[in-house]
């Protein structure tokens, strides 16, 4: 008997993910047959008052409702179940829902809540989504891959557990690019996840899924992986928060992707959610569960509240340095708006400190991590994809085949990436030391710039197939720095004009210049990050915290 082809294993994928979604009760309402480019308010014409007011509550307000038992997990799954299935309606985010799974669980909490009138845990209730590539038991687990189809995990991952144990429950899987090397997701096994604001640009990847289920409010909380951009980029395409940790402080036993074990350019899991409260929670829920005592490559650092507020009490002021460009590629005039504009409110708080940041060698550090990324030359991407048949999808082709930088290393030669990849850390720690006032007690720089504010990328969310341009995020996983994505505004054509008479300095700043057509971006989400030193996770997000609050963020309402 003939093997089946990667077209049968992909409508087998799209039955079974269709199938999930026909067990959802009440049906999910259908999507009109002529979607407008912007979809985001499609659920509130076909859901209920109810559901709609469950699925738009914030991570921490709905903690607050379940833990008062103010609403039930029952119902508040049975709500995020229906729109999730619509946002797939809607976007193709979804890869599976787990009805039967998570009502189960949901009742289960409900009857512990009734019988000890507590929660069970500091998520008890909350549904929370999850990119396919993180392994759930016995489910599959295919990274992307029409060849890994049948793929299934053996037990959970171990982030999973950790959120599980704090009284989640688990409903959704989304999609994720073929390679989980995009900063779009489109694979073969369920097509092109399309962003909820204008269908005519990207989600977003690799965790792409997650930002358009999330992004149209069928999610609150998701669970994403980033080694390039791969949480940042779907955040900010699809206005929502989105943290990409240090390493080492979220464990990620449980996954799949290719080359599992390569050491060069660490992968991380972190989280993406509709407020920042969500991104707190998720930080603080993980690592109070000492991971590292499990997972011994997970670092034994508590988190650490309040640090930041102390030292603003106290007189010091919150450093800001503002990246207006890396030098290689110039931002589009959505994304320089919404600089200007944070810079603009900034400049009246007076516990805030402003200076410019001057990106060091971006160009360079591109050179390093895309060199890092493929030290077997590709081979276990280019063997998962040939080995079903299945077509490349043009995003793999330009960031394998079309990559100067992918080549197979010797040994030695990864031992040479990885010193330089040392040695641009130091200058770049250098760099950052330098910007000290003071100098503390044992003689080290103190009181130096705490944040960078910064792009996540070049533009908006680019046009289907043109997410080409990886250095804002990627510089970040290079350096091993922290970093969190919060939205600002949108798109407006009227406003975001073409900057005339610009004369693009490269090959990949000419390219970005071309894509922007200003009504193409209409109602695209602009969002901002911000980038810390390692293991300054807790200050990235506190300085979040107090700017958003002086200054009012975001500008405009998503959903």
């Amino acid at each position: 008997m003939a093997a089946p082809s990667w077209q049968d294993i992909a409508a087998t994928a799209q039955d079974l993910r269709d199938a999930s979604i026909v067990q959802v009760n009440p049906p999910v309402p259908d999507a009109p047959s002529d979607l407008p480019k912007n979809v985001t308010g499609i659920p509130k014409q076909v859901l209920t008052v109810d559901e709609i007011l469950i699925t738009e509550i914030a991570p921490e307000k709905l903690l607050s409702s379940l833990a008062s038992g103010k609403l039930t997990s029952t119902a508040v799954v049975n709500a995020f179940l229906r729109r999730a299935g619509l946002a797939q309606k809607l976007t193709n985010c979804i890869t599976e829902l787990l009805p039967r799974e998570a009502l189960s669980r949901a009742k289960f909490l409900d009857d512990y809540y009734d019988q000890h009138k507590s929660p069970i845990g500091t998520l008890h209730g909350l549904p929370i989504s999850v990119k396919e590539h993180v392994g759930m038991k016995g489910k599959g687990l295919n990274g992307g891959f029409v060849s890994w189809w049948d793929h299934k995990s053996k037990e959970d991952s171990h982030v999973l557990r950790i959120l599980w144990r704090a009284g989640c429950v688990f409903y959704a899987r989304t999609t994720q690019p073929q390679t989980l090397m995009h900063l779009e997701t489109s694979n073969n096994l369920y097509g092109v996840t399309v962003n909820p604001f204008n269908r005519g640009l990207t989600s977003g990847g690799s965790s792409g899924g997650e930002g358009a289920l999330i992004g149209l409010r069928g999610s609150c909380l998701g669970v994403g992986s980033d080694i390039g951009g791969s949480v940042r980029s779907p955040s900010a395409n699809c206005g929502l928060y989105g943290f990409r940790p240090t390493s080492y402080r979220v464990p990620v036993e449980g996954w799949t992707a290719t080359m599992l074990g390569e050491e060069q350019i660490v992968a991380v899991i972190g989280p993406l959610s509709t407020s920042l409260e969500g991104i707190k929670l998720f930080m603080k829920t993980v690592i109070s569960a000492k991971p590292w005592l499990v997972e011994p490559s997970c670092l034994p650092l508590p988190w650490k509240d309040l640090e930041l507020e102390r030292s603003i009490i106290h007189g010091r002021r919150l450093r800001v340095a503002v990246l207006w460009s890396d030098d290689i590629v110039k931002p589009h005039p959505p994304i320089t708006r919404a600089l200007n504009e944070v810079v603009s409110r900034l400049k009246d708080v007076s516990e805030v400190e402003l200076s410019t940041w001057t990106p060091y060698k971006h160009d360079e550090a591109w050179e390093i991590i895309a060199s890092l990324y493929f030290a077997d030359g590709a081979k276990e991407e280019i063997d998962a994809i040939n080995a079903s048949g299945e077509p490349w999808r043009p995003l793999s082709r330009f960031i394998i085949q079309d990559n100067p930088y992918c080549k197979h290393l010797s040994i030695e030669e990864v031992w040479q990436w990885t010193s330089r990849r040392e040695k641009y850390r130091c200058k770049y720690a250098e760099i950052w030391n330098l910007t000290a006032t003071s100098i503390g007690a044992n003689g080290e720089p103190a009181n130096m710039v705490d944040v960078i504010l910064a792009p996540v990328g070049p533009g908006a969310a680019p046009p289907l197939d043109h997410a080409k341009y990886w250095g804002y995020t990627s510089q970040w996983n290079l350096l091993d720095y922290p970093a969190l994505v919060f939205p600002v505004s949108k798109v407006d054509p009227d406003i975001d004009k073409v900057e005339e008479g610009y004369e693009p300095t490269n090959e990949k700043d000419a390219f970005n210049y071309r894509l922007y057509e200003p009504e193409k971006y209409r109602d695209a989400p602009i969002s901002l990050q911000l980038i810390g030193r390692r293991y300054e996770d807790e200050k990235v997000i506190e300085a979040l915290e107090f700017i958003k609050d002086k200054i009012g963020l975001p500008f405009t309402t998503f959903v």
